[in-house]
């Protein structure tokens, strides 16, 4: 569906979607994929949304880095990084040939167990390490690149280990910026992106940087522990979400 020619609440449906994933990025630092693909795949294909998620991944972490960069923690970015540049292009590969709606189904059901399991304090014991940090890249990394959920895989993992709020969000902005990058590079390979990808995103760009603005402000008036049971709380929802809308596409 191209942007331009959709029905006029079609586009009032986006816009909302756009600014709800603003929300949600600018407070928790990720989710934007998350939320825009569950809420737009009622109006839109989930091949052709989450391209555009990935491009607004770009412009929404351009708008954050400035303000987070001091805080990112580099010991769990590098091997995380090092991860999703070979993660990503499965991930990719996945998306362009298997059916999109069976690997999203899968990650939303693993990722409101592992929610629901942390609201309840029920914390793993997991020893932080090269192993854990790599571990965790790579398996966001891949859902990154086939279902926007590599924010949510990398995030319950960071949680999991007790990552100060500060240095969670820095980290998972700044890793975001260089993942969508790099996905939207294999996705025109994968002829995924496409012009109509930068189009739509740079008409839901107002929205989402406004939302922003608005989710920015939350972040700076919540507590730590506040701000992770909002943020779990945010995360078993958007699973359940994305496991709604994978139904309702079926």
């Amino acid at each position: 569906m191209d942007l331009l020619s959709s029905a006029p609440q079609h586009l009032l449906v986006l816009a909302a979607c756009s600014f709800l994933a603003g929300l949600v990025r600018g407070f928790s630092g990720f989710g934007l994929s998350a939320v825009l693909v569950a809420s737009a795949s009622f109006v839109i294909s989930p091949r052709l949304i989450i391209p555009t998620a990935q491009t607004m991944e770009v412009i929404a972490s351009i708008a954050l880095i400035p303000t987070v960069w001091r805080d990112v923690d580099w010991r769990w970015l590098a091997p995380m990084a090092a991860a999703y540049l070979l993660s990503i292009p499965l991930g990719v590969a996945a998306l362009a040939y298997l059916p999109e709606a069976s690997i999203r189904a899968g990650g939303c059901a693993l990722l409101l167990i592992a929610c629901l399991c942390l609201l309840a304090n029920g914390r793993p014991n997991l020893p932080d390490g090269f192993k854990l940090r790599f571990g965790t890249g790579f398996v966001a990394g891949f859902f990154a690149g086939a279902s926007s959920l590599g924010g949510m895989v990398a995030s319950v993992m960071l949680f999991a280990v007790s990552l100060p709020a500060r240095n969670l969000r820095a980290t998972l902005i700044v890793l975001f910026f260089g993942s969508a990058l790099y996905s939207l590079s294999w996705g025109s390979w994968h002829g995924i992106v496409t012009a109509e990808t930068f189009t739509r995103a740079a008409w839901l760009a107002f929205p989402l940087l406004a939302g922003i603005v608005v989710g920015s402000r939350g972040f700076h008036q919540v507590s730590e522990a506040g701000f992770r049971r909002a943020v779990l709380a945010v995360l078993a929802a958007l699973a359940l979400a994305g496991l709604v809308s994978v139904l309702w596409s079926a």
